[in-house]
Order: structure tokens, then sequence, then C-alpha cells
């Protein structure tokens, strides 16, 4: 992964001169989805084609330069007022929930998208890294992060059983080209749960008069834990927001961003790269829904709530015996025992109470993200770092109180949280990349290939 000034050393390794050296638009302009990999059939009538090739699967290197692309690549700015222009109120300045960038936006700088690293030797877990240091990045440094980075979890290619590639596991197609012996796959998974806490308090530091009464679409439009609040005058309750209008409050996106990256980066290294549905998530994971017939998979923790009477009108859900209709994925914990994701939420914390709190203390807490002065440091010029630390606001307590009430609601009403998303959302597609089937191109398409894929054995693979 880049260090902070972005600077890689090229100089050990011609594909890397090369893909540093390839224009930005030039890889924009000649972007195309590549879907057949070296050694794949495309049964297509009179296109039909078969391979006299072997897969060939991305060298270490190449799969290293990639994993960099879903990590951290240097520390953000906070370049935010910290003052109301109309009246010189200060106005909460410290919404991120880390300072560590990568190569995609996040609202709030929330970072919850995980990648898995799908290939022929297994499954992986993408633990991210810190920032690299401050020095060239060569191959073999992006080699050992990459290593570093890799968490087993399988040690096999997450699929389904031979024989059931059909719907709802795949998509029509896809299943004759997808997740193929030679290929590596960047599946992403978005924790929302913290930052689903951590805006619900960004929401509550809006001026009086502009804070609004979080209401329960699910529960007849009741207010969501905070009566009191709109009592006391601290929320208008004039103003009325769904839960449900939250959604995901648009940390889905990180993963979309993440994934149009890792598809032009592959085509700048002249590899094929094709972004499409992926096997059905809820199967991947291993909802209890679809366990019996497709095992484990991913293996993470679910949570179904128990049902009850009001699930009828609330959820549409009929009969206890539907129960799991309702069950989300909340952690995922290593074949060793490590837990590489928890929600913000139970089983993970034993109360919502407790889940804000820990939220807090992450961001403002001995260690937490604004308790590093190091970082701030590394980020400003001169003093201006410890200057932001004191002189831009926090979380005042009330945020943090209302915060606790509404998601101890949420959870106590609908028995999960989050009630109106997922705590762990899946996109439901993933990035395939791979080495070309350049033939089958060259045989059928007037612009099937580009030099870049002409040149990529030559440069990467000897």
């Amino acid at each position: 992964m880049p260090a902070d000034d972005g600077h890689v050393s090229h100089e050990d390794h011609e594909g890397l001169a090369d893909l540093l050296a390839r224009p930005l638009l030039e890889t924009v302009w000649r972007r195309r989805t590549h879907r057949v990999s070296r050694g794949a059939t495309v049964p297509a009538g009179s296109m039909t084609y078969r391979s006299p090739h072997e897969p060939r699967p991305l060298t270490e290197l190449e799969e290293a330069v990639l994993i960099a692309l879903t990590g951290c690549t240097g520390l953000t700015m906070p370049d935010r007022p910290f003052d109301d222009p109309r009246d010189g109120k200060p106005i909460m300045a410290k919404p991120n929930m880390t300072m560590a960038g990568r190569t995609a936006g996040s609202p709030d700088n929330a970072q919850g998208t995980h990648f898995f690293l799908i290939n022929d030797s297994g499954t992986y877990f993408l633990r991210r890294l810190p920032p690299a240091p401050d020095e060239p990045l060569t191959a073999e440094r992006l080699v050992e992060r990459a290593r570093r980075a890799k968490v087993r979890v399988l040690d096999h290619r997450l699929d389904v059983a031979e024989g059931l590639r059909d719907f709802p596991a795949y998509l029509d197609s896809n299943r004759f080209l997808s997740n193929l012996p030679g290929t590596t796959l960047l599946f992403p998974v978005v924790d929302l749960s913290h930052q689903y806490v951590n805006a619900l308090m960004y929401l509550l530091t809006q001026p009086d008069g502009a804070r609004p009464t979080l209401v329960d679409d699910r529960n007849f439009h009741r207010p969501a834990g905070v009566r009191k609040w709109v009592r006391d005058g601290f929320l208008n309750g004039d103003l009325k927001l769904p839960l449900g209008a939250l959604g995901p409050l648009r940390t889905q996106i990180e993963a979309d961003l993440l994934l149009q990256n890792l598809m032009l980066t592959a085509e700048a290294m002249g590899l094929g790269a094709w972004i499409h549905a992926s096997v059905n998530p809820q199967i991947a994971l291993g909802d209890p829904k679809f366990s019996r017939a497709y095992g484990k998979m991913l293996g993470f923790t679910f949570v179904t709530p128990r049902w009850r009477l009001p699930d009828l009108w609330r959820w549409h859900v009929p009969l206890p015996k539907y129960a799991a209709v309702r069950s989300h994925p909340v952690g995922l914990t290593s074949p060793v025992g490590e837990p590489l994701i928890q929600a913000a939420c139970p089983p993970a914390h034993r109360t919502m109470r407790h889940a804000v709190d820990a939220v807090v203390r992450a961001k403002f807490g001995p260690g937490g993200v604004y308790a590093d002065k190091d970082v701030f440091t590394r980020i400003y010029r001169e003093d201006y770092g410890q200057r932001y630390l004191a002189e831009a606001s926090e979380y005042e307590e009330r945020v943090i109180a209302c915060t606790r009430d509404i998601c101890a609601y949420i959870l106590r009403t609908h028995r999960r949280f989050p009630a109106h998303t997922d705590a762990i959302h899946v996109p439901g597609v993933w990035l395939q990349v791979h080495h070309v089937e350049e033939e089958y191109y060259e045989k059928f398409f007037t612009s099937g290939l580009t030099e870049t894929h002409r040149r990529h054995e030559r440069l990467w693979d000897t």
C-alpha cells in the first residue's frame, strides 16, 4: 500500500513501471469488461470457443497490487469548519470514525468495507493494515504487506457444491464464467453498524430547531425512544424523520467506489476484470435460511430475532417458523478464534448502551481516533494539529444520551440492531480479475484487447 506521499518505487519490476506510466484517462476511456479468463470455454452457438490453455492464476505480486488498492493509503484531512458562520457557535467537527484514508471516499470516513480475496489456494479475509512507512514501496514490500493482510478463512475457493450453480446461488450466464479456476475474486461486505451509531450522533448535532424527531415507520410512526427529548425541546417534534428513511446511511457506497478503483487498476495492468453478481450474499455468508442446502460457507454469525405477534404487521412475518426471514449477519471469527468483524450490537456488546459507548470510546477515549496527537501532528503543519484537537467540538452528552435511547429502542422493539437495514451489508457483487484469453478476443472482436493486455505476460509474468 502506498506510503503517505503516494511514491512507489518501480525500478525493480517492469510491470509496476508500466502500470504507473499509463495515463489515467487512457485507462478510463479504454475500460471494457473482459469476462473470459484464460482456460475458459464459451458455449455460444457458431461462436463457441474452447481454450487450448490451462488456467493461469494471478501472480503473488499481481494480487498484492489489488490488495493494496483495498487498504490504507495514508491519512485524511479534517478540512471542515468549526464554527457556524451565522452566529459563531461551535459546530461538531470531529465526525470521522478513523483518520486513515483509502483509495475511495467514505461517509465520515467510516471505512466499514471489508474484502475477501478468493483464489485457487483458498478464501482470505483482508485485514486492513496501518499506513505504510514513508518510504518507497517496492514489489517486494507490496508482496510482504499483502501476506500480512491475508487471513485464511477457508482452505478452498468459496463456492457452492458442484451441480448447485443455478439460481439462487448464481444468476443466469454468470455461473459459466464466474469464479473459475485461475481467477481471483474480491468480495466486499460493509459493516454498517458503527457508522449507523456515529451518524445518528452526527445528525443530533444540528442546531436547535433542526434536530429531527426519529419515528419508527415500522411501528405506526411512533417516536423511536425519543419522547422525553421532544418534551424538553432537544428534538423538534414537528420535524420528523422515519428510521426507514435513514437506510444504510450511505455507508454502502464505499464498496462500489472501491470496486471501480480495483477494476480500473486491473485494466491498467492488462488483466481482465469483471464486476458482476456474486454468489447470493445470504448463501455466501452462511445465512441459516440457506445453510442446510449450501453449508456454512464463510460462516458469519447471524442473529435471528425471536418472533413476536407485532412482527406480523411490522415486518409481515406471519408465523414463528418464518422468523429466519429477519436474520442478519453481525460478525465473523477466524478459524483460530480471532474476531475479524464485530458489529456494534449484541452479541459483541451486552446492550446497545454498551455498543454506543464503545463507538464513543473508539473516537474520544484513551487510544481513540481523536486521542492520538501524533496522528494529527502528521496531518497538519506546525502546531495546527493540536489547535484542531483543542478547538474543534466533540459530541455533547445530550447527543450521546439521545443516541443511546434511540438504539436501545430499536433493539427492544425489533429484537435486532439495526432493524431497518442489516448490521453487515453485502452489495451482492464481486470483482473477478484474471488473465485474459487473448485468442478469444482477437478472433471475435475488432477492439477486444489493448496493447496493455498484449504486453501483460511479458511485463508481469516473466
